[in-house]
């Protein structure tokens, strides 16, 4: 089956398999082929740089750049060993120079950096110096070139250099010498080798940055699904608390009428108004925070936890093997329901966080009741024993902090110069009195 083009031509498609060929080749060696790409600089320290003085190591992202000029300096002493001596040591010199230029190419122009070693084989060639059409130190600078222009392209650019570097050995040796060429066999084995490794190490280093790109956007998903799961936890806690005190409310509006003997209209209808305005904020607050709850979620039976259940808490921590110890400083008094349940669930994550990264560790617990509000303090000692830490992403602290921000809080969480691990919180509690000398204040 033929194609037909516009001009009535029949393409085979022997001829359109041609067309994508030179079209791959013209886009891979042609195109924008002295485009300026810089070579960008090395990332994080290797194992060798790691272990260089500290004057010398601020230097290693150059390693790369560093790399390319030894072997530039390299390629020159092997042209000007492999020269003819009539040159003089100049000339070899010069020609050193010219085998070492498409090295220093591949910093800036890798694919043109090819081309100029090609135009420095048939200059070199041409020259003479004992092997051809490459001499040893062509040989040694064009290998290395081939080789660094596939670490920064890739196995496809690598396939037409190769190619066409035994088309241009078969050139050079059949049309100018009149015979297959001395080192062209040597030259297609070991550029064959060289590009197999270069494109290799490529091959390998692209999917490595692409499992670490994979990485990272699966670690900020899996916080962003964290935060969502944490925030909706909060609101369904956050709405049995407030649900729970607002039908408190409206039941006793529309109880208190009816305990006291011939009460006022006036009092009847502010107590009318009080239930109604609760009824209305608590079918309000439902609506809002209905859509956080999941279709299979039950309220719990059990009441929520406060500050009041945390020896049971650390009862069960124990029995983990957990050393913990409780401090409670300043006068204990109620607090409101989300701070208690606020409080205990951060105390209880933290704890969670030593049995799992400080396993063998001791663990101490302060609470304290201030004038402000209520401060949470969990320290960790440094792990013992042979149980490996298990790994973790910090999610943990991402609930502890959102808890904390919602309270209008403040909380740090680092490492101690011992090793360990502290959590430190505080939630502003208002006083109870505050309201009422505020409404006394405005009223006078």
């Amino acid at each position: 089956m033929t194609e037909t083009t516009t001009g009535g031509t029949a393409r085979t498609p022997e001829f359109r398999l041609a067309s994508e060929v030179i079209a791959t080749l013209r886009q891979d060696l042609v195109t924008d082929a002295f485009a300026y790409r810089p070579l960008p600089l090395a990332g994080a320290p290797g194992r060798f740089s790691r272990r260089l003085p500290k004057g010398i190591r601020r230097y290693a992202p150059w390693r790369r750049h560093a790399a390319v000029g030894v072997l530039a300096f390299v390629a020159v002493l092997f042209t000007m060993d492999g020269q003819s001596s009539y040159l003089g040591d100049l000339g070899r010199l010069v020609m050193g120079l010219i085998a070492a230029v498409p090295v220093l190419m591949t910093l800036v122009r890798p694919v043109g950096a090819w081309w100029a070693a090609v135009a420095m084989t048939v200059v070199l060639a041409a020259l003479g110096g004992g092997s051809w059409p490459w001499t040893p130190g062509a040989f040694f600078s064009y290998i290395v070139v081939m080789a660094l222009v596939t670490l920064r392209t890739g196995p496809r650019v690598a396939a037409w250099m190769w190619a066409l570097t035994l088309a241009l050995g078969t050139v050079l040796s059949v049309v100018f010498n009149g015979q297959w060429g001395s080192n062209v066999p040597e030259m297609a084995v070991t550029s064959a080798f060289a590009l197999v490794i270069a494109g290799s190490i490529q091959i390998r280093r692209h999917a490595k940055a692409e499992v670490s790109a994979q990485q990272e956007v699966t670690a900020v998903e899996r916080d962003k699904r964290t935060l969502l799961e944490e925030r909706t936890t909060i609101a369904r806690e956050l709405h049995d608390v407030v649900a729970h005190h607002m039908s408190v409310v409206a039941i006793q509006a529309e109880a208190a009428p009816y305990r006291v003997k011939n009460p006022p209209p006036e009092l009847e209808a502010a107590f009318v108004t009080i239930r109604e305005n609760a009824v209305a904020a608590l079918t309000e607050l439902r609506r809002v925070l209905g859509v956080v709850r999941s279709a299979d979620y039950e309220a719990p039976d059990a009441p929520q936890p406060t500050l009041a259940s945390l020896d049971g808490l650390l009862a069960n921590v124990r029995e983990a093997g957990l050393s913990v110890e409780k401090t409670v400083t300043g006068a204990v008094r109620e607090l409101p329901q989300g701070v208690e349940l606020s409080a205990y669930r951060i105390i209880q994550e933290a704890l969670s966080n030593t049995l799992r990264h400080a396993p063998g560790a001791a663990a101490g617990v302060e609470v304290s009741y201030v004038l402000g509000g209520l401060g949470i303090r969990v320290v960790n000692e440094a792990p013992t024993g042979d149980v490996r830490p298990s790994a973790g992403a910090g999610h943990g602290i991402t609930g502890m902090r959102e808890r904390v921000a919602m309270l209008e809080g403040e909380m740090t969480a680092a490492r101690t110069e011992s090793g360990g691990y502290e959590v430190a919180v505080f939630i502003p509690v208002r006083q109870r009195s505050e309201p009422v000398a505020e409404s006394r204040e405005g009223a006078a």
